[in-house]
């Protein structure tokens, strides 16, 4: 049953209050979490795995996170006031690049009027623990419920939480002291989460990460993405933008000795063999 204490679009308290059903919660994904594999990497235990759709939304790349800083996939500056990001240690072999270069930013979702987006659509457990573990993951979002459709447009699905664009003054005041804050973004020179302004552009090996998510999803899905994702400037779509720099889906991460890594991000999941994200197939 559909809770009736929520409406479309409100955000959501830290208890989630509203959102669960039968001790579940409904997660919609709209980045590497449109990959079930992805999806399951972050939550082993989720049932239900399907597409569907929400209206009045659109992805845009227009922050930056710590985890692209701190696992050495961020290359470029996160404003123009900040000196240069220091190359990590497992990315030796990139240089900082210029402010117009800035490739730092994730992916979040914001109000569009008339826009709607494909997402995926799964239930994980909502015991407290499960709802504390996931603000902890997704740090700097706003929560807010949203009531998605059918992939065929019907009705039917129970609100589910999305993670939405925030701002750096509601993301201070809330959930990050000035402590935490130099802990997860000062000590990468990184001054602003959300004002990172219109020069800010996707991280790489993200951006690739995700365009393959969308495609092993769903034709529609794939289309979505492209078409309804866009840059923080809210003009270039993404499906411009990789026309544009094709050599993106040729990225790779930073070199590492051996073994598989995990990067567990915002939404994101990344699986590495050695120096290659593992393509996503199909499933």
């Amino acid at each position: 049953m559909v809770p009736q204490t929520l409406t479309e679009g409100v955000e959501l308290d830290d208890a989630f209050t509203g959102l669960a059903a039968d001790g579940m919660m409904t997660i919609a994904g709209f980045g590497s979490l449109l990959s079930e594999r992805s999806a399951r990497g972050t939550f082993p235990q989720l049932t239900n795995f399907r597409p569907g759709v929400v209206r009045g939304w659109r992805r845009v790349f227009a922050h930056t996170c710590e985890i692209f800083h701190k696992r050495g996939i961020a290359f470029g500056v996160v404003s123009a006031s900040v000196s240069p990001v220091i190359p990590h240690p497992a990315a030796p072999h990139r240089l900082p690049t210029t402010p117009m270069q800035n490739e730092t930013s994730s992916l979040s979702v914001e109000p569009c009027e008339g826009a709607e987006l494909v997402i995926s659509l799964f239930e994980v457990s909502a015991n407290p623990e499960a709802i504390t573990a996931f603000i902890a993951r997704e740090h700097e979002f706003k929560f807010v419920a949203v009531q998605p459709s059918k992939l065929d447009g019907t009705p039917g699905e129970r609100f589910a939480v999305m993670c939405a664009l925030s701002n750096d003054t509601e993301y201070l005041a809330r959930r990050c002291s000035p402590e935490e804050f130099r802990l997860r973004y000062g000590v990468y020179g990184i001054t602003e989460v959300w004002s990172t302004g219109a020069s800010i552009l996707p991280c790489r090996v993200y951006l690739r990460h995700c365009v393959l998510a969308s495609q092993s999803f769903c034709p529609e899905a794939a289309a979505n993405f492209l078409d309804n994702t866009f840059l923080a400037d809210r003009t270039t779509s993404l499906r411009v933008y990789l026309e544009r720099n094709p050599s993106i889906m040729d990225e790779r991460p930073p070199p590492r000795a051996s073994g598989a890594v995990q990067w567990m991000t915002t939404m994101q999941s990344f699986e590495i063999q050695g120096d290659h994200v593992q393509d996503i197939q199909r499933q």
